[in-house]
């Protein structure tokens, strides 16, 4: 009797960490006919296997191994039954068994090094090295280009260079394929080879000229390297072809944004977000733009919502604190900029708008402490600090240590704030001991 292997060999999808995070294997199937005799039960398996009964597979095939404890074809179609059931640990022991039954079988080979690469399983570059050199049952250079991939993918972040060239030899199996190309410009950008990066994108796009991946790859890289106004067509063509890709409408704004055409980039940010809602860089990207055009309201509401989901963001709670700022909503504003600082103890600039905040509030005390808070991580104070901690001295009653400051402020302002510059001269009459 004559089996088929055509339904049992099914390749596990494997998450590839440098190609677009959700990008994975499709499924292919091979053909070759077994001239041995098998058990009835791989039979009526790979029957159950096509109509998703894996449970009822999973109990013939237990029996076909129980008759033949060493047949291959058994032990790989459990594998894959164990796999789409949800039981990785034995779906790798029977593809184990599978490999050591008949060694030299590409589809065996692969789908064990695909498995353990999902459990990040340093053998796993053993078996799919021992795949690119086996031929598959069908559709050979396909077959062969996938483990070219599936190495590639595996060695990125431990073998940059060999990756590469796994790259380079499946799209020379497949050179219609963009695939190889698109993972080698991740690769490359990742590198910072920019050139090669580009060269590998443009190739994904002559081969499929609407690429997503491809565009927001080039886009990256022109933006990097300052060349923005080339990103600018590429991505308004995609985002005309495909209006409902959130991903092509974000990064068409972040690209005008780049450029300073900000109002023009809040409107795809928008567009964006009403295709992805809950992109959390979406929608800080739109909050930021906001707080960047004066949108100061629509600021304040982007960046609560942000907060209540990231609570100990301290860029959302400082971004919050300025549009707060602006307007005039100065007790709140303290409320986040004391987050801020509490949670970033080192940000010097968050103190001095702290301290602004608190000056408003006629909180002195917290102004000083605000102010020598920053001057301790940085003696290099900006002139208005020293106006602003003068001031708050000033009310303090502590006329010693505000006539240091307002020296020292007169000392750097140079006619550069004239208004305080006069109040600090007035003040200094007022306070300083008269010389005799």
């Amino acid at each position: 009797m004559k089996y088929s292997l055509a339904n049992s060999v099914l390749l596990i999808s494997l998450a590839v960490s440098a190609c677009a995070q959700s990008q994975t294997h499709t499924t292919i199937r091979h053909h070759r006919e077994i001239i041995e005799e098998q058990p009835v039960e791989i039979a009526q398996a790979e029957d159950a296997i096509q109509k998703n009964d894996f449970a009822a597979a999973e109990t013939l095939l237990n029996k076909a191994l129980d008759r033949d404890p060493k047949n291959y074809q058994a032990w790989f179609d459990l594998g894959f039954v164990l796999n789409r059931l949800g039981h990785t640990e034995d779906s790798i022991h029977a593809y184990r068994q599978s490999v050591a039954a008949k060694p030299d079988v590409f589809e065996s080979n692969l789908n064990l090094g695909l498995m353990l690469a999902r459990s990040n399983n340093p053998e796993a570059e053993r078996f799919l090295r021992a795949a690119t050199t086996l031929k598959p049952t069908d559709h050979a250079e396909e077959g062969q280009a996938r483990a070219w991939l599936a190495l590639g993918h595996l060695l990125e972040d431990s073998k940059a260079e060999e990756a590469l060239a796994a790259y380079q030899h499946a799209a020379t199996l497949t050179p219609k394929d963009p695939e190889p190309h698109l993972s080698a410009g991740l690769l490359r950008e990742r590198q910072k080879d920019f050139p090669a990066a580009e060269t590998e994108y443009k190739r994904v796009l002559v081969l499929d000229p609407h690429s997503t991946e491809a565009v927001i790859g080039l886009t990256n890289l022109y933006m990097k390297s300052g060349h923005i106004e080339e990103a600018d067509p590429l991505l308004r063509s995609l985002a005309a072809e495909r209006p409902d890709d959130a991903g092509i409408h974000l990064q068409l704004g972040r690209v005008l944004a780049a450029q300073g055409k900000k109002e023009d980039a809040i409107p795809e940010i928008q567009n964006a977000l009403k295709l992805s809602p809950n992109d959390p860089e979406a929608q800080r990207d739109l909050a930021d733009l906001y707080a960047s055009t004066g949108k100061n309201d629509q600021a304040e509401t982007a960046y609560r919502v942000l907060i209540t989901a990231h609570p100990n963001d301290p860029e959302l709670h400082r971004g919050l604190g300025q549009a707060l700022l602006r307007q005039k909503k100065f007790p709140e504003a303290q409320q986040e900029l004391l987050a801020t600082v509490r949670l970033k103890r080192d940000w010097t600039d968050a103190y001095v708008d702290l301290a602004f905040a608190a000056s408003e509030n006629k909180n002195y005390e917290l102004t000083v402490r605000a102010l020598n808070g920053r001057a301790q991580l940085n003696t290099d104070m900006p002139v208005v600090c020293f106006f602003l901690r003068a001031s708050a001295y000033d009310h303090l009653g502590d006329y010693k240590q505000a006539a240091v400051d307002y020296h020292l402020f007169l000392d750097s302002a140079n006619g550069k704030y004239p208004d305080q510059e006069w109040q600090a001269r007035h003040r200094l009459i007022a306070i300083e001991p008269k010389k005799r």
